[in-house]
């Protein structure tokens, strides 16, 4: 049998609480007959879209991992021939065009130097002649890089000139502010497996008035049956889900949640701020370079190696030596930079303590 026994200092999934794996294996009886568990869902939705800043949104808890979000908003808004632009500092955000593409949207894709949070005047210069969009797409944090961007000034630029958002905020919600109704964010995302530190499966969507509207209004139908937000809208009202629910998967998830709340939301959020401070200190002691220029993330911490190590060679020791797993990144950054997430219940002194003495001794060995 499969048994992972290591420290699990990726970028998500994270270290999950003892009381939220019990919660797991509680029974949890037939979700689609029994109504006590449908109130039980709303009122899950409710507490968790607090943290999104969601009071006018409604928030949907749907079955599947993070990426499900990003392809249903996708599906949902997307018609043939739509015009989208989708912007890009980081590899996530690039990775809409695809998902947009596949449902006929027309992408447009701006682009920022990736070291840095997105230019925000570069932006304002762009739609000064560029404003024919139905949405536009963007990520929070950019977990390949760590990049955090400031989406509450991109996202109210964007509505004032009539363009709907969506905002992947699946590596930063609730360790970062959210305020999806004050800032206008139409559609916004989470993951059960990062800052929330739940298994992964369990996506989070806050959806707007207005892109309710988009989707209510469609010409088209929408080309998915898993990914149509229309069958969420008032399953709950109808005691009706689109698909069997993970009832078990929800009742940790829940008490995730309620560990944040009893932490206190702004506690939380100072903790991982403290933790990313103490993480690229420790780590330029170390001689390490940072890899981004600015727009650091609480939640997550890429940096380069320096020269005559090898990402992998330097990962694997950890894992096997110190049973520490942190991550490698993705395309252009495979093999060039590690990550440490220190979110959610990694974002803790004794875990990052430990992981950083293990990179420095394992930094120490494996010298050329």
């Amino acid at each position: 049998m499969y048994k992972a026994n290591y420290l699990m200092m990726t970028p998500g999934p994270t270290m999950v609480r003892e009381n939220v794996l019990k919660a797991r294996c509680s029974f949890f009886g037939n979700p689609d007959l029994d109504p006590n568990f449908f109130a039980f869902y709303e009122e899950l939705c409710k507490k968790t879209g607090k943290l999104f800043g969601a009071k006018k949104a409604q928030t949907i808890i749907m079955n599947g991992e993070g990426m499900l979000g990003l392809d249903t908003a996708c599906a949902s808004l997307t018609e043939p021939g739509d015009k989208v632009l989708v912007i890009s500092n980081g590899i996530f955000g690039e990775g809409f065009k695809g998902l947009v593409e596949t449902y006929g949207g027309e992408v447009t894709l701006f682009e920022t130097d990736v070291k840095k949070a997105l230019d925000i005047d570069k932006l304002r210069i762009f739609l000064e002649k560029n404003k024919d969009f139905k949405y536009a797409t963007m990520v929070h944090c950019d977990t390949p890089s760590g990049v955090l961007n400031n989406v509450e000034v991109i996202c109210k630029i964007l509505k004032s000139e009539g363009i709907m958002t969506v905002v992947d905020s699946v590596a930063a919600v609730g360790g970062v502010q959210l305020e999806v109704d004050e800032w206008g964010i139409d559609i916004a995302l989470g993951g059960s497996q990062k800052v929330f530190s739940a298994p992964s499966g369990i996506t989070i969507m806050t959806v707007s008035n207005d892109a309710w509207e988009a989707i209510e209004n469609r010409k088209t139908p929408i080309a998915s049956f898993y990914c149509n937000l229309s069958l969420w809208k008032n399953c709950v009202k109808e005691q009706l889900f689109p698909y069997t629910m993970p009832a078990s998967d929800l009742m940790a998830f829940d008490v995730a949640i309620d560990n944040i709340y009893k932490e206190g939301v702004e506690k939380v959020r100072e903790r991982h701020h403290t933790a990313a401070e103490y993480v690229r200190t420790r780590l330029m002691d170390m001689g390490v370079d940072l890899y981004l220029k600015n727009g650091y993330s609480p939640t997550v911490t890429a940096f380069c190696l320096p020269e005559g190590y090898n990402c992998k060679e330097v990962s694997d020791y950890l894992l096997h030596n110190f049973e520490v797993m942190i991550a490698d990144s993705y395309s252009y950054l495979s093999n060039k930079v590690l990550r440490i997430g220190h979110m959610g219940e990694n974002a803790r002194f004794y875990r990052l303590d430990y992981t950083l003495k293990a990179i420095e001794k394992t930094l120490r060995v494996l010298k050329k």
